[in-house]
């Protein structure tokens, strides 16, 4: 009997070649959109979910949408704006990847007889040939590799998971769309928010929390000194340049948020630099914690290259990074994912940088 496999259909080129790829592996495929953000995503819009339908009917599998868009709201949206206020910098993908495809899709697969999922990621799932242990990989395409965002994942879920476009570079994933005829082969990707069109962030916390932003405050160098004001804490994030509307002879930068207090403080990017960071919410790939410190790569943003690192398990779900050389813009709210060469070890959240 073949698998069956749901597949989170986003109405992009990569999920529709996933599902490509199930079928031509003989797996019985059943397409699902999930409708989370409403019409003015720039993802899982109604268009989108049109084109999923369309390449479905290519495919020849059955297709569903399920509208999780109130569920969205309470459990990313909000937290997403809750987080800017309080003076982070948060990444509502993670939220997502976990709560939606790796939680309620999962569950929805359940009811529609499939015991696996699988999405257009950029990532690896493969078994280590000696312990036989699941291992997230980064994707085989460097420049679209999405592991960061999967630090998250266990080893039950990643056994209930498949990236069936992992392995292949992005002009591969294009060229099978072209090659089967898929509506999504030329269709462009958005690097923007899906919630967040037009990338006016500050405006989307406004709206979803309406009168809770603190308004202006000060803006202060390293000493103290008041050099200017800020329009609100959920307009910046530590290390933006662009709108300080600041003149002190010298390129400033944020360097940290204080949201008690409504205060940002600038410094030139000399002062950037972090020796460590403090992390709280720590998930391991192996499902448990090492036994002591490791040495790993670790990123802190998303475009980050990665910076060798100690990183020392801490008490209550918590870690210490300790990096060799100081890293710029790490960043609260922001995310750190440890990394063995390709292989994911885990992350954990930003709560402080340490000087």
């Amino acid at each position: 009997m073949s698998e069956r496999v749901v597949v989170a259909m986003s109405g992009g080129v990569d999920s529709s070649v996933a599902a490509a790829l199930l079928v031509e592996a003989g797996c019985e495929v059943i397409g699902v959109t999930l409708r989370l953000a409403g019409d003015a995503s720039r993802c899982c819009s109604l268009d989108d979910a049109e084109d999923a339908r369309r390449v479905a009917e290519r495919l020849g599998i059955r297709f569903y949408v399920a509208d999780y868009a109130a569920a969205f709201r309470r459990e990313v949206m909000e937290p997403w704006a809750d987080a800017y206020l309080a003076g982070r910098t948060p990444i509502p993908c993670v939220a997502c990847n976990q709560r939606f495809k790796f939680r309620h899709l999962l569950e929805r697969a359940r009811a529609l007889g499939a015991g696996v999922v699988a999405t257009g990621h950029y990532a690896r799932v493969e078994r280590d040939a000696t312990s036989g242990a699941l291992r997230l990989r980064r994707g085989a395409d460097a420049a679209k590799d999405q592991s960061y965002f999967l630090f998250d994942l266990g080893p039950e879920q990643l056994a209930r998971i498949r990236f069936p476009v992992g392995a292949l570079r992005k002009d591969e994933v294009r060229a099978r769309a072209r090659a089967l005829g898929l509506a999504t082969a030329e269709k462009p990707e958005s690097q923007e928010i899906c919630f967040v069109p037009g990338g006016d962030h500050a405006a989307v916390v406004e709206a979803l929390r309406p009168g809770a932003a603190p308004g202006a405050g000060d803006v202060v160098d390293e000493s103290g000194r008041v050099v200017g004001r800020h329009g609100g804490i959920h307009r910046l994030t530590v290390g933006q340049r662009r709108g300080l509307g600041i003149a002190l002879g010298e390129r400033v930068f944020v360097k940290s948020i204080d949201a008690a207090a409504n205060r940002v403080t600038v410094a030139p990017a000399a002062s950037l630099g972090a020796r460590g960071a403090r992390l709280s919410a720590v998930s391991w790939v192996a499902g448990r914690p090492p036994d002591g410190a490791l040495r790993a790569r670790v990123r802190v943003r998303h475009r980050h290259a990665g910076a060798e690192a100690t990183v020392e398990p801490a008490a209550g779900g918590g870690a210490r990074i300790a990096f060799d050389e100081a890293v710029t813009a790490v960043t609260p709210g922001q995310a750190a994912v440890f990394y063995d060469g390709d292989d994911v070890l885990g992350g954990g959240w930003i709560d402080e940088a340490l000087a």
